[in-house]
């Protein structure tokens, strides 16, 4: 059987949620705009999962709205609120400020508001990842307004110090929309006294089913609708909604949450990922990437995130897309952290590694481990001799 370490690309589902989507498959299967019984029903079962949601997250249920994912919530969020907002003055073009490590969702979405004739600017990031606190003052300055920040960053794990970021945010007027798709479910969060606009995350990463996201965003803030139709969703998202969908979101984050809660409201995963990041870095030619979890003074991490850059014995950059591919002949399912060329021998260094200030060779050499519930202390320890045999693979080619 494969030892999936992918976490942050995708996640399993859980029994639970599998179980939710069977009963709601079997009770709630109609149209919940229907203006009969069974539509009844499922406007009910829809309805219950946006107030259980909502309510875990510290939100009312009327401040969420359902997408077909992140990605969709993240267009939602940006494209939405822009159109919503009158023209700049005469050659002022108003700013959206991205960091420079982002998601290319929210890449996509800067691009489109760039050819309707916003200006675009990524606050800079140090070699762990994290947002450079001196650039606030200027990057916050008019002309910008509005601002999108990935939370926590899929490819090395860096979180940003939304608290901080959030506050400058607020005091300068300017709307934040956080990326959270990392963050759900690893960490609580309070959205009644998160310092942020709008959010947006998804279920498949949670152990929930693809197809389903969600934006939650403040009262007042009414992005415009980039799917017209039906008028669901409170106008903001047409099309018929969801409701299996929803029902496993529902139970998918409920589980995450009981988690956190009998642990004191941090992820037990960490326990599992830090002897694992410790018998990895032991490994010659293992360096992490990102913030350091076992220096108390380092910048945070995802609770179960992993990054490594790695080389051979002569200290020579390997792929690590070819790492991916050895890794998986062994049965371990992992990522590499970069964005590689299709089809070709060579991977294209990461965006994100390159922003950190890695060279290409190195920066083309990312590792990527997420680990989730599924996972027990056995299944983790072959994976250090794992890719130690990887190592030597592509190091005998």
């Amino acid at each position: 059987m494969a030892i999936y370490l992918d976490a942050c690309a995708t996640a399993p589902p859980a029994a639970e949620v599998l179980a939710a989507m069977a009963e709601a498959s079997a009770k709630a299967w109609a149209n919940p705009s229907s203006l009969h019984g069974l539509g009844w029903a499922a406007a009910e079962c829809l309805e219950r999962s946006r107030a259980a949601i909502a309510a875990e997250l510290g939100a009312a249920p009327q401040e969420l709205v359902f997408t077909s994912g992140g990605s969709e919530s993240v267009h939602l969020a940006l494209l939405g609120l822009a159109e919503r907002w009158p023209g700049p003055p005469a050659g002022q073009p108003p700013r959206l400020v991205i960091s420079a490590l982002e998601h290319p969702a929210v890449e996509a979405a800067a691009a489109s508001l760039v050819r309707r004739g916003w200006s675009l600017a990524r606050w800079p990031v140090d070699g762990c990842g994290r947002l450079l606190p001196d650039r606030a003052e200027s990057l916050l300055a008019p002309p910008t307004r509005l601002v999108s920040l990935i939370w926590g960053q899929s490819e090395v794990g860096s979180l940003q110090a939304i608290e901080s970021i959030g506050a400058q945010c607020r005091s300068a007027g300017i709307p934040l929309h956080l990326d959270a798709v990392q963050v759900v479910g690893h960490q609580l969060i309070d959205w009644a006294t998160l310092p942020a606009d709008l959010l947006s995350f998804t279920a498949h990463k949670i152990q929930g089913p693809r197809g389903i996201g969600a934006l939650l965003l403040r009262p007042g803030l009414e992005p415009a609708p980039q799917i017209g139709g039906g008028g669901q969703e409170r106008g903001l998202r047409a099309g018929t909604e969801p409701v299996v969908l929803a029902a496993g979101f529902a139970a998918a984050l409920a589980l995450c949450q009981q988690r956190l809660r009998r642990h004191g409201g941090r992820d037990p995963i960490a326990q599992l990922r830090d002897p694992l990041l410790a018998a990895l870095l032991a490994l010659p030619g293992v360096e992490l990437s990102g913030p350091d979890p076992r220096q108390s003074l380092a910048p945070v991490r995802l609770p179960h995130h992993i990054s490594l850059t790695l080389a051979d014995r002569w200290g020579r950059a390997l792929s690590g897309r070819a790492l991916v591919q050895a890794l998986w002949r062994q049965g371990i399912a992992a990522s590499s952290g970069s964005a590689c060329a299709g089809g070709g021998s060579r991977p294209a260094p990461s965006p994100v590694l390159l922003a950190m200030g890695y060279g290409a060779e190195r920066a083309a050499s990312g590792l990527r481990l997420s680990l989730g519930p599924w996972l027990q202390a056995a299944d983790l320890a072959v994976v250090p001799d794992a890719l130690e045999r990887a190592q030597a693979e592509l190091e005998a080619r």
